[in-house]
Parts: structure tokens; C-alpha cells; sequence
């Protein structure tokens, strides 16, 4: 079986960067049609607004190749409802939880990031996997 995989936005921002390394782990990541969540697509706005300092031209240029390579998951009520069960029960802030929710409802696997607990399994479905975590 083909792992489903979910993207964090704090992996995907490394595609946008210059630590080469992290940066060519990122691009193929992102070649592997991935599924997102449309809070991901908030917070890369968000940074590339703030700290890369992107026009909005190109922010807006950005969203629509992500939208084009990702399989976009909305944020409905029952994910933010099985956000909040999640942020209780293995006490990951909301918006972490909101990530993993929506990785969950998209039936994935595997979801990278960079700020979660490495090797977790959630609710014995979902591995979170940081796929730095051998970079020197």
C-alpha cells in the first residue's frame, strides 16, 4: 500500500528557503501530491507574507502551484471538533491539532512536520514522521 501523506505548513515553508538540504527534502515531498489543509495554506501565506516579505502577487502565485501539486483538505466543523478531542487527549496545541485532524480526515498515514512529537502514532492510524530529523 502507497502511504497517504499530509504536509505541515512548517515543512513546506523549508521549499521557500535556503538550507539547501531541508529545502530538496521539502521539493520532494511536495512531488509526491500530498494532501494539505486549507490552514496550511493560511499560515504559508502568513510567513511568506511576514518573514519572507513575498509581494502579494506572489504569495498569491504560491497558493496556486500548492493548490495545483496538493490534494486540498477544507476545514469543516467536525474537524475542528475532532481538533479539540485530540488537543485533550495528546495535548498538542489547537492549531497542531487541527493539522492532525484534518490529516486524519484525509485518511492519511504519514504526516511530516517538523514541530511534532517524531514516530507518534495518532489514534493508531496516523504516523507523524520529521523528515529533518537526520540533517546535521
Amino acid at each position: 500500500m502507497k502511504d497517504k501523506i499530509f504536509i505541515d505548513s512548517n515543512v513546506i515553508i523549508y521549499s521557500y528557503g535556503k538550507e539547501e538540504k531541508k529545502k530538496n527534502i521539502s521539493i520532494s515531498l511536495l512531488k509526491s501530491v500530498p494532501y494539505i489543509s486549507v490552514q496550511v495554506l493560511n499560515e504559508i501565506s502568513n510567513i511568506l507574507l511576514k518573514k519572507f516579505q513575498l509581494s502579494i502577487e506572489d504569495i498569491k502565485a504560491s497558493i496556486d502551484f500548492l493548490v495545483k501539486i496538493c490534494r486540498i483538505k477544507s476545514v469543516l466543523p467536525q474537524t475542528i471538533k475532532r481538533a479539540l478531542d485530540l488537543a485533550d487527549r495528546y495535548k498538542y496545541s489547537y492549531y497542531d491539532s487541527l493539522i492532525i485532524s484534518s490529516a486524519l480526515e484525509s485518511k492519511c498515514n504519514i504526516i511530516f512536520s517538523e514541530d511534532l512529537s517524531d514516530n507518534q502514532l495518532i489514534d493508531k492510524k496516523l504516523r507523524i514522521v520529521n523528515p529533518f530529523k537526520n540533517i546535521r
